[in-house]
């Protein structure tokens, strides 16, 4: 992972949403309704809402505003029925662009998505076309300054659980795991009281491709940025070194 540091993208991320919340939050509620629809609003029966919820008191969300989310989701509030797509295609310089959506308009969002690759130069392509070049996988980072376990106990913490890789980075330690084991090592770091930064499942590049060419880094920035900015999308993954 060097010279690709996930952490340092999740920080810079973290603070440009927040001076965004009402895009995290709209990411956050969608996916809150995912989780209760799947395994119900009992966050101490279903993990994938518990981890939703603790993403959004990360990020400030009010407990009410939580609480009200969740009973939308269950019925008790008539709450909306989000789809989860997935689009994926090519941007500038030959990179790869895997996006993940939750939304309510299927037309809506592949306008909105066509529209991003192809301002930025890129095109939208057939499913598979490039997730092939990544790997699913289970991954959570940790902040160094904010674990007081020695990096050898929480390694075999993890490893222990579960997990099929630890790395240590100069600020921070990646964990990572098969998607189906996620779930047991993520259990067992909240059991040790251990914080993460991040905690999800996820889509790693296998490789990384350097753009160098001023007009496609401008694209391949507009397509993120536009993105970015678009509440139907939940995830962008991509295989582009901006270093």
């Amino acid at each position: 992972m060097s010279g690709h540091s996930k952490f340092a993208n999740i920080k810079h991320k973290k603070e440009k949403n927040d001076a965004a919340k009402g895009k995290i939050f709209t990411i956050i509620g969608r996916e809150i309704a995912v989780a209760v629809r799947e395994g119900g609003p009992d966050p101490n029966n279903n993990f994938k809402l518990a981890t939703v919820i603790a993403k959004a008191k990360a990020n400030n969300m009010p407990n009410d505003t939580i609480e009200r989310g969740i009973r939308k989701a269950s019925g008790a509030e008539g709450g909306v029925d989000y789809k989860a797509i997935t689009y994926e295609g090519y941007g500038p310089g030959g990179t790869a662009i895997i996006v993940d959506a939750l939304t309510d308009n299927q037309n809506r969002t592949a306008a909105n998505v066509k529209a991003a690759f192809s301002k930025g130069g890129g095109n939208v392509g057939t499913p598979g076309c490039v997730s092939f070049m990544f790997d699913k996988k289970g991954q959570i980072l940790i902040d160094k300054e904010e674990c007081e376990m020695a990096s050898d106990d929480l390694m075999m913490l993890a490893l222990d659980a579960g997990a099929e890789d630890f790395n240590e980075e100069e600020d921070s330690f990646e964990i990572l795991t098969q998607p189906d084991d996620y779930e047991a090592v993520a259990r067992a770091l909240d059991e040790a009281k251990v914080i993460s930064v991040s905690s999800e499942i996820t889509m790693l590049p296998q490789n990384y491709v350097s753009v160098t060419d001023e007009t496609q880094v401008k694209g391949l920035q507009r397509i993120l940025d536009m993105l970015d900015e678009d509440d139907d999308v939940q995830n962008v993954y991509h295989n582009w070194s901006d270093d």
